[in-house]
């Protein structure tokens, strides 16, 4: 961890923050990060896939933002090991860190980035990498740890009963999903449909999956780009600080809260949810 008032990455506030994205197959938000050069301090010097046949490959075409393709499905074949093998991804990740430090990367954005980050990474990149995650960060266990990690987040806290949903940027460490809470969006109110499905028991698990997922798509479009943004934003403006576990923002615990007004056709949900 960062000593105690360090900030992440001490840099000249005057040239462009040098942003590289991280994603997979899709990289929600990637096209507001790219239109945001236009308006904020920053410079998304290249984007970096695990997937030859990722959605930023024609999101990128035809702009000056490099795309470059580190395949890790085509690595593990050669490998001869699956991908749940964590013994040899520090090897993988390695080209990652030597990609992106080609770039000369000062912060990285993983954007729908689906695979565990091993030291190679997280050495060349401490404290300079935020990943967005589909669960409130801020909701803990009885250990004090995140309740809802990993790639079925959303689906897990509709099926525990939350009546809302949030998705939160965080500074990535070795413990998945656990890094500090920088950034958090507005509640999106899961609809009383949920609450029945919760009581079919078996015979609605393919309703409840079906409506995380769209309960997840609709985080993922209307809020990831705003994210995204605003948190690379507050890096610009160096308002990031880690002190122990947790990160401040202009000297303020995080996260902050992103807020907006409730749409008029969220309010029948509210008012029949008793929310």
């Amino acid at each position: 961890m960062l000593r105690e008032g360090k900030k992440p990455h001490a840099r000249s506030t005057t040239n462009p923050l040098r942003v590289a994205v991280l994603c997979s197959q899709r990289a929600p938000g990637l096209m507001d990060l790219l239109a945001a050069e236009a308006t904020a301090n920053i410079r998304i010097v290249g984007v970096v896939t695990s997937d030859a046949s990722s959605s930023a490959l024609p999101q990128t075409a035809g702009t000056s933002v490099p795309c470059l393709v580190n395949d890790i499905r085509g690595f593990y074949r050669e490998e001869d090991a699956q991908l749940a093998d964590l013994t040899v991804r520090p090897f993988y990740d390695l080209t990652t860190a030597r990609l992106l430090t080609r770039l000369n990367a000062e912060l990285v954005v993983l954007c729908g980035y689906l695979h565990v980050l091993t030291t190679p990474m997280l050495d060349a990149f401490s404290q300079r990498i935020i990943n967005i995650h589909d669960s409130d960060l801020t909701r803990l266990d009885e250990d004090g740890r995140p309740r809802y990690r990993g790639l079925h987040a959303t689906r897990d806290a509709i099926a525990a009963g939350e009546g809302e949903t949030r998705s939160t940027v965080h500074i990535v460490v070795p413990e998945v999903d656990v890094g500090p809470p920088v950034l958090r969006s507005w509640p999106y109110y899961v609809h009383p449909l949920a609450d029945d499905v919760n009581e079919w028991g078996a015979g609605g698990i393919d309703i409840l999956k079906a409506y995380a997922y769209a309960q997840r798509e609709w985080m993922m479009r209307s809020s990831w780009g705003h994210l995204l943004t605003t948190a690379v934003r507050m890096f610009v403006d160096e308002q990031v600080r880690v002190l122990g576990e947790r990160a401040y923002i202009a000297g303020v615990p995080g996260p902050v809260t992103l807020e907006r007004p409730v749409r008029p056709s969220e309010a029948p949900w509210r008012a029949a949810a008793g929310r």
